[in-house]
């Protein structure tokens, strides 16, 4: 699986890069603030709203740490997305939330 680290992602939305991030986090996790512009699909909804994700996009997939992210880069590749998983997850984010 090819994984960022959060600061790489950081850059890329400082840049205001065309890039697509899902945040995985639980709505309580996510309240606390998410990357901005980042989609909130929780983990245990992610198979049932695949309608919701653009199969011609590239995605980073976040979560607290990067396991449940992990997880989810599992899932959407073997229904053919390109995923990246941010290795460390919210834990090592340093850049802007938007609440």
């Amino acid at each position: 699986m090819e994984e960022l680290k959060p600061a790489e992602v950081v850059k890329l939305v400082e840049n205001n890069s065309e890039i697509a991030v899902i945040d995985v986090r639980e709505d309580e996790e996510v309240a606390e603030g998410k990357i901005p512009r980042a989609k909130h699909i929780p983990l245990g909804k992610l198979a049932y709203r695949l309608d919701e994700i653009d199969p011609n996009q590239e995605y980073i997939m976040v979560c607290r740490s990067g396991g449940r992210s992990g997880r989810a880069c599992e899932l959407l590749k073997a229904h053919g997305y390109k995923v990246r998983n941010m290795d460390g997850g919210m834990l090592e984010w340093k850049g802007e939330l938007e609440k």
